[in-house]
């Protein structure tokens, strides 16, 4: 098989499946027919280069590559879907960047640090959506389970591992308190 096919075979791979799919995955699916790991990695890089300028392009996500629309697009492109995109809750979102940060986390930690109790819903979303999971128990009295974020998030989020997130500056002792106080001296 000569690099275009190659290329050409891994492009309607990408397209045909529905989830994103690693350089080893396509390796194994195209063993048979002599590819090697590299040939498989050349090709997907010459496909990145090829979509570069295009209206989509190939991008490197936790789980694999995939083939994804421009961000700058993301708002021509919303009329084409007739269901609404899912609006969350402040407090799902403060419960998810805290796993995202934090992991492994406790529920009980996640309601120290916000102040408030975290709603069995919350964590059920988040759960449904596959973006967190729970990676094992505290060794605690009790046993609290230690959530986590999975591959999924990353994938949605369009990241390929935790270091990608935006950094936070953790050493500001700003307690669920400070930060309630902080934010109403703002709308004054």
């Amino acid at each position: 098989m000569n690099k275009k096919q190659l290329k050409q075979l891994i492009e309607a791979a990408l397209f045909a499946h529905p989830q994103p799919l690693s350089a080893q995955r396509l390796h194994e699916l195209f063993e048979r027919q002599g590819v090697s790991l590299n040939g498989v990695k050349s090709a997907l890089k010459s496909l990145q280069d090829d979509y570069h300028d295009r209206g989509i392009e190939l991008v490197k996500v936790a789980s694999g590559f995939r083939f994804q629309t421009r961000p700058e697009f993301g708002e021509s492109l919303a009329g084409l879907w007739q269901e609404r995109p899912a609006r969350y809750s402040q407090a799902l979102l403060e419960t998810l960047a805290l796993i995202a940060y934090r992991q492994p986390i406790t529920r009980g930690e996640i309601e120290q640090v916000r102040g408030v109790s975290v709603s069995s819903n919350i964590i059920k979303t988040l759960q449904e959506r596959q973006w967190i999971t729970v990676v094992g128990q505290k060794e605690v009295p009790g046993r609290p389970q230690l959530y986590g974020t999975t591959a999924q998030f990353l994938d949605d989020f369009n990241l390929t591992n935790l270091s990608e997130l935006p950094s936070i500056d953790f050493t500001d002792e700003t307690t669920a308190e400070t930060a309630i106080t902080e934010r109403e001296d703002l709308h004054d």
